[in-house]
């Protein structure tokens, strides 16, 4: 997957969660879903990398994904999401 995000950004998504959104390329995607609460049509994406459960939230810009936040995904929203 392409993937693009601020580098200011990654350093404060490090700070609060513990990984890179460089990791994003890595994301084997499970489910997508749509988030419309904001101007900008955002979604966000769950699925694994490795044997962890992540959630990305991202927005596209001409077909490449802009990524705005990685973190490890709760069980309860991998439940509902993936199944």
């Amino acid at each position: 997957m392409d993937i693009e995000f601020d580098p200011a950004k990654d350093a404060s998504n490090i700070a609060k969660h513990g990984v890179s959104l460089a990791r994003a390329a890595d994301l084997d995607v499970l489910a997508y879903v749509d988030d419309n609460r904001f101007d900008e049509p955002r979604f966000r994406l769950y699925g694994r990398i490795g044997d962890t459960a992540y959630c990305l939230a991202g927005t596209d810009r001409g077909g490449v994904i802009r990524v705005i936040s990685l973190r490890r995904a709760r069980a309860k929203e991998m439940k509902r999401y993936v199944g």
